[in-house]
């Protein structure tokens, strides 16, 4: 789970900057998700399963869009689940949906440019 404070020191503190700034030291997936969404029930054992397979390489984070309301607004989240694959030297990309397990693998490749 990510709170937003945890969110300002290990991904990007936007209070003090409006330009992207990745403060992580491994690229990240985001997952905002609500306990009630039947989707994000169904991506939570993927990334599970991801964490496990790309562990020391990437983090995924969890955030709760019930809890934290100001973070789901800071990144104009509308539905859910939402992933944020947040680069460790690029822009962040967004992506909506339940999304497979292959086209996440495909997406940790492209955009955060990491391999198993």
């Amino acid at each position: 789970m990510l709170t937003k404070e945890a969110f300002l020191e290990k991904v990007f503190n936007f209070e003090k900057s409006q330009e992207w700034k990745f403060e992580g030291k491994v690229p990240c997936i985001i997952d905002f998700y609500a306990d009630w969404c039947q989707p994000c029930k169904m991506v939570a054992p993927i990334l599970e399963e991801l964490s496990n397979e790309y562990e020391g390489k990437i983090n995924i984070y969890k955030v709760n869009t019930e809890v934290e309301q100001e973070l789901a607004g800071a990144f104009g989240i509308r539905s859910i689940p939402s992933m944020l694959f947040c680069p460790s030297d690029a822009e962040p990309q967004m992506a909506v949906g339940a999304l497979p397990k292959q086209q996440l693998e495909q997406i940790i490749a492209d955009v955060l440019k990491v391999t198993k």
